[in-house]
């Protein structure tokens, strides 16, 4: 879109604001209500944005151990750029147009959707174009947020009670919501595959249509925020926390993947000879994704909550394999046709922030094809979780963030900057965790030590 097609487009709906946003390290969108004459007037130069959205976590508190930004620099403005090409418009707030926006222009190393960029262009580079999708599980509750207030998040009640996964009766006792999650999303330019419950109370999980990389980001990253949005207007509230419940399956954000050929639309990742139908190209990848995983783990499980969810039996992960058709493996390979043959990486909560998930995962597979890494790793056939001679996952993020801290492969793939700002983050993460005192240590020490 050019800038004279957008004078027309909001001059013909006689629109006069409209709303952009971005995401944060943490996959939170930050933005703000503009005028049509400011969005005209900034479309080269950039919307001055105080940086401090990259200085604070997902509470607004300040790190104080970052360089990127801080009390040191005086929170100045960083200019982000709104992407024309993004336009769509909100159906739940009478169609006010909305943007994605970034911080290429500016060379933020803490601006997701910036690096992302750069990894889809590596790609382009070695001449494949990739296809992207991520689904998201999260549950949904009968509650405000003033009322979790209230309750101090405790006696949280789930829309629905029971453990009923694909079931179609749950979903008739919310069709309202449940519908109307269907048909706003996809006026929202969400394309949704298909949408179903999962094992819990009151759980849904939506698999979003893909498409190319940056797209497919843009629509999770913007799933997650409407998916709140419309939870809101039913008096619903949805969490894609990973872990709510110790005694309930986590919540998960599995991306699938796969690469084709840009002027034949082949699907590369396909081998009629091969027994698993893979080609070398996709075993390369896959033997990416498993050597870079420990190097990354925090770009696909960002929170402290997120290791609780990454545990054994739950349907996440806790092993470093794959497997054909294997949900109890890192690394899930699919190819019931030559358009479908792909890769299902698990290892993702619903907390990640997409553009930094895709991002190791594109990344992780592309530095399988550089360096021609072999698949030595035989495919695991039966239970995942036993299979533990290829190694395991983290389990913390503080031993995942101090390992991709010092990781060369981690710098190789991102930069230096981007690594040290994003795990000094995750560190924070574990500082403000590591001084709150839970509940569990009260009711096993408050009276008996």
């Amino acid at each position: 879109m050019t800038k004279q097609e957008l004078i027309d487009y909001l001059q013909q709906h006689d629109k006069e604001q409209v709303k952009f946003a971005f995401a944060d390290i943490d996959g939170v969108l930050r933005g703000k209500v503009i005028s049509k004459q400011k969005l005209l007037d900034t479309l080269e130069s950039g919307i001055g944005f105080c940086d401090v959205a990259f200085g604070w976590d997902s509470n607004d508190a300040a790190y104080d151990n970052v360089k990127l930004t801080g009390w040191h620099t005086g929170y100045p403005d960083r200019q982000v750029h709104i992407d024309l090409s993004t336009l769509r418009t909100i159906p739940w707030q009478n169609d006010l147009p909305f943007f994605l926006a970034d911080f290429s222009a500016s060379d933020v190393a803490a601006c997701s959707r910036s690096l992302l960029k750069k990894v889809v262009k590596q790609c382009d580079d070695m001449g494949y174009h990739a296809e992207f999708a991520q689904e998201f599980e999260w549950f949904n509750f009968n509650e405000t947020p003033q009322s979790l207030e209230q309750k101090q998040f405790t006696s949280i009640e789930p829309m629905t009670p029971g453990m009923f996964g694909y079931s179609i009766l749950r979903t008739s006792l919310q069709s309202d919501f449940y519908f109307d999650l269907i048909d706003q999303l996809n006026k929202f330019n969400i394309p949704i595959e298909g949408i179903h419950t999962e094992t819990g109370p009151g759980v849904y999980e939506a698999a979003i249509t893909h498409d190319n990389t940056l797209a497919a980001a843009d629509k999770a990253v913007l799933l997650k925020t409407a998916v709140k949005e419309i939870a809101y207007k039913h008096g619903i509230m949805a969490s894609f926390m990973a872990k709510w419940n110790e005694q309930l399956p986590g919540c998960s954000g599995h991306i699938h993947q796969s690469l084709w050929h840009p002027a034949t639309k082949e699907n590369i990742f396909y081998s009629e000879t091969d027994s698993h139908h893979m080609s070398e190209l996709m075993k390369h990848y896959v033997a990416g994704l498993l050597y870079c995983l420990p190097h990354v783990l925090p770009m696909y499980a960002p929170t402290v909550n997120s290791y609780k969810r990454l545990v054994e039996g739950a349907w996440a992960p806790t092993t470093i394999t794959w497997g054909v058709d294997n949900r109890t493996t890192a690394i899930r390979v699919l190819h019931p046709t030559i358009k479908n043959t792909r890769i299902e990486m698990r290892v993702p909560g619903s907390d990640s922030n997409p553009y930094l998930a895709i991002a190791a995962s594109l990344a992780s597979g592309l530095y399988g094809i550089k360096h021609q890494l072999p698949l030595n790793i035989p495919a695991t056939k039966g239970n995942g979780y036993t299979d533990k001679d290829n190694g395991v996952l983290p389990s913390s993020l503080l031993e995942a963030a101090t390992h991709m801290q010092q990781s060369s492969i981690a710098k190789d793939l991102f930069g230096d900057e981007f690594v040290d700002h994003f795990t000094k983050t995750r560190l924070w993460e574990c500082r403000q965790f590591n001084k709150h005192v839970t509940d569990w240590e009260l009711k096993r020490y408050f009276e008996i030590i």
